[in-house]
C-alpha cells in the first residue's frame, strides 16, 4: 500500500506557526509603542481615582458636605468660564500623565548612616597621621569634617568601603616607605580585615585611593596557553596589571584571563627563575607548571631535593632528559649541564666566527629544574662532597648566551642556604604563599602596592620580573597526577599535558634471529633482559673467533 504524502499544513507547519509567532509579536510591539501615551493617561487616571477614594474615605463624615458643595462649586465655576471645559480636560490630562509615568526608585544620595559612622571612624583614625601642631588651618582634626577629605567614596552590599579617595596635607611624607606602610596597614585594619587592597599614592595631587581587589579565579587548570616561543606563564594577576589576555577554558566555556609572562632566551633580561615560598603553598606546582610548558619547545633536566617523587609523572618523557632524586646522580646531571652549557657556546662562538648561523644543537632551549637544593646542601657536607649549587654557576651566568634557562625553587626557612650565584642572578622572583611585608620586600625587592593576606589558597602569591612592577598571581592548577588527592578533572588535564614515554636507548634488545647462535645467551630466563652492550659485545667476540 503506498504511503500517502501528508498535508501541507502538517508537513511545514512549525515553520508557519514560529512566523505567526513572530508576527504577532512584532504587532504587539508596534500597538505598544503607539498606545503608549493612551496606557500612560489610563495608568494616571486610575492613580488619580485610588487618590480621590483615599482622599474621601480619610475624610470625617461631618467634613463631607461641605467637601461635595466645594467641589459642586468648583465645577460650575469651570463650566461657566470661556474655554473652562476644554482647559479642565487639558490639566486633568496632563495630571494624569504626569502620575502615570513609568517611576524608577531613586538611590539614596550620600551614605546612610551606618556608612556615615564608618567614614567618621577612619577619618578620626588618621588625624594622629595627617596633622601636625604647626598647622594653622589643619584638614584634618578631631571632631571635624570628613566631607573634605574623603571626596569619593563607595561601599558594598554589607556596608563596607569598596572604594575610597583620601586627601592628605602636602607636608605629609608620602615619599617615605614606612610612612605609607603606616597609613596602608591602618586603612585595611579599619576599612575591614580580610581583604586585599590595593593602593595608588597620587603624589601630585595629595591624594591616596584604596580599591579593593576582587579574589584571583582559583579554577584555572593546566593547559596549553596561547604563547610564542620563549614564553612562559607563571600564572594570571589582576586586569588593570598588564595589557594582555590569554584565552583560557573553563570545561565548555572560555575567558580571557590576563596572564603573568615570563620571557627567556637569548633576548631575555631575567633569563632565570626563582621561587620562594612557605611548604604546601604550590612552588612544586609552579615548577611542573613551567616545566609542562619547557617541554613544548625544549628539553628539561629536574633535580628534586625533596625527595617526595613530585615529578614522577615526568620520567622517561620525551625531552626530559634525567628526573634526579638523589644526591649523585644530582651532581653528575648538574655537571653534565655545566659542560653541556660551555659546549654550546663554544659551539656558537665557533660558528659566529666562521659566519655561521648557531648549530641547531645550540638552538634548543635547555631548562634545569632544581627543587629544594638546600637538601642537597646539608647531605653534601654530611659526606663531605661539592654543594650541587656550586655546579650552577656556569649556567647562571652564561645561560642565556648559551639558551639555558635555570629555575630554582626553596622554602622560606632555608632560604639562608641559596648560594650567592643563585641569588645574584635569579632576577626573575615569585613569593607563594603567606608571607609578611618585609619578606616580600626582601625578594622582590620592592613591596607590593596591596595587602598581602594571612591565609591564601595553594598557588597565590606575587611575582615580580627583574625591575619590573609586583604582581599579584595566581599559578594554575598543575598537580602531581599520581597523587590520591588530585580530582579526577585535575589529574586528566595534568596528564593530557604530558609528553609520549620514550624507550630509553640502553633498554632496546636486538632481536635474537640476527645474532649467530653462540651468541644468544643461555643462562637467561625469557623473563630476564640481557643489556644492549653485552649482547653487542658477546656477538662481536664470537664473530671474530669464527673468522679465519
Amino acid at each position: 500500500m503506498a504511503r500517502r504524502p501528508l498535508p501541507r499544513i502538517l508537513s511545514n507547519g512549525s515553520a508557519q506557526i514560529a512566523r505567526s509567532r513572530e508576527l504577532a509579536r512584532t504587532a504587539a510591539d508596534s500597538a505598544t509603542d503607539v498606545l503608549h501615551p493612551l496606557i500612560t493617561v489610563s495608568r494616571g487616571l486610575r492613580r488619580l481615582a485610588s487618590a480621590g477614594r483615599r482622599k474621601w474615605a480619610d475624610t470625617p463624615k461631618d467634613k463631607r458636605g461641605p467637601l461635595l458643595f466645594l467641589a459642586a462649586t468648583l465645577v460650575l465655576v469651570v463650566a461657566l468660564l470661556p474655554y473652562g471645559p476644554l482647559l479642565a480636560a487639558i490639566t486633568l490630562m496632563a495630571a494624569a500623565a504626569w502620575q502615570g509615568r513609568e517611576r524608577t526608585a531613586s538611590e539614596p544620595e550620600g551614605p546612610d548612616e551606618s556608612q556615615t559612622e564608618r567614614l567618621r571612624s577612619l577619618y578620626e583614625a588618621l588625624v594622629p597621621y595627617f596633622s601636625v601642631a604647626e598647622d594653622p588651618a589643619p584638614l584634618y582634626i578631631h571632631g571635624g569634617e570628613w566631607e573634605k577629605t574623603f571626596p569619593t567614596h563607595d561601599f558594598d552590599e554589607a556596608g563596607r568601603v569598596v572604594h575610597l579617595v583620601i586627601r592628605y596635607p602636602a607636608y605629609f611624607p608620602d615619599g617615605e616607605a614606612e610612612e605609607r606602610a603606616r597609613i596602608e596597614h591602618l586603612l585595611a585594619a579599619k576599612a575591614g580585615r580580610g581583604r586585599e587592597y590595593h593602593f595608588f599614592w597620587d603624589e601630585e595631587a595629595n591624594q591616596l585611593t584604596v580599591a579593593v581587589l576582587a579574589p584571583l579565579p582559583t579554577d584555572i587548570a593546566a593547559q596549553r596557553f596561547v604563547t610564542a616561543p620563549g614564553e612562559t606563564v607563571l600564572g594570571f594577576t589582576d586586569p588593570t596589571e598588564v595589557q594582555r589576555t590569554l584565552p583560557l577554558s573553563y570545561g565548555e566555556e572560555q575567558r580571557d584571563v590576563p596572564p603573568v609572562v615570563w620571557r627567556t632566551g637569548i633576548r631575555s633580561t631575567e633569563p632565570h627563575l626563582l621561587v620562594l615560598g612557605q611548604p604546601g603553598s604550590g612552588t612544586s606546582t609552579l615548577l611542573r607548571s613551567v616545566a609542562l610548558q619547557a617541554l613544548q619547545y625544549g628539553d628539561v633536566l629536574i633535580v628534586e631535593g625533596g625527595g617526595t617523587g613530585e615529578y614522577a609523572c615526568l620520567t622517561g618523557r620525551d625531552g626530559v632528559l634525567a628526573v634526579e632524586c638523589g644526591l649523585a646522580g644530582a651532581l653528575a646531571s648538574l655537571e653534565w649541564a655545566a659542560h653541556e652549557t660551555e659546549r654550546r657556546l663554544i659551539a656558537a662562538n665557533r660558528a659566529r666566527q666562521a659566519g655561521h648561523p648557531p648549530p641547531d644543537d645550540t638552538r634548543r632551549p635547555l631548562w634545569i629544574v632544581l627543587d629544594r637544593p638546600s637538601v642537597f646542601a646539608h647531605l653534601a657536607a654530611t659526606d663531605g662532597r661539592r654543594d650541587p649549587q656550586t655546579l650552577l654557576q656556569v649556567p647562571l651566568r652564561h645561560g642565556r648566551a648559551a639558551n639555558v634557562t635555570v629555575v630554582v625553587a626553596e622554602q622560606f626557612d632555608s632560604a639562608d642556604a641559596l648560594s650567592d650565584a643563585v641569588r645574584q642572578h635569579t632576577r626573575a622572583r615569585v613569593v607563594l604563599g603567606p608571607a609578611s611585608p618585609q619578606q616580600l620586600e626582601a625578594v622582590l625587592g620592592a613591596p607590593p602596592h596591596t595587602t598581602p593576606l594571612a591565609q591564601v589558597p595553594p598557588g597565590r602569591g606575587y611575582a615580580r620580573l627583574g625591575y619590573g612592577p609586583v604582581h599579584r598571581l595566581q599559578v594554575p592548577a598543575t598537580p602531581d597526577p599520581y597523587d590520591d588527592a588530585t580530582s579526577d578533572a585535575d589529574r586528566q588535564a595534568v596528564l593530557a599535558l604530558l609528553p609520549p614515554r620514550t624507550t630509553p636507548a640502553d633498554a632496546e634488545t636486538i632481536a635474537t634471529d640476527a645474532l649467530p647462535p653462540e651468541a644468544i645467551p643461555t643462562e637467561a630466563t625469557p623473563t630476564e633482559s640481557v643489556p644492549t652492550e653485552a649482547v653487542v659485545a658477546k656477538a662481536s667476540g664470537a664473530e671474530l673467533e669464527a673468522a679465519p
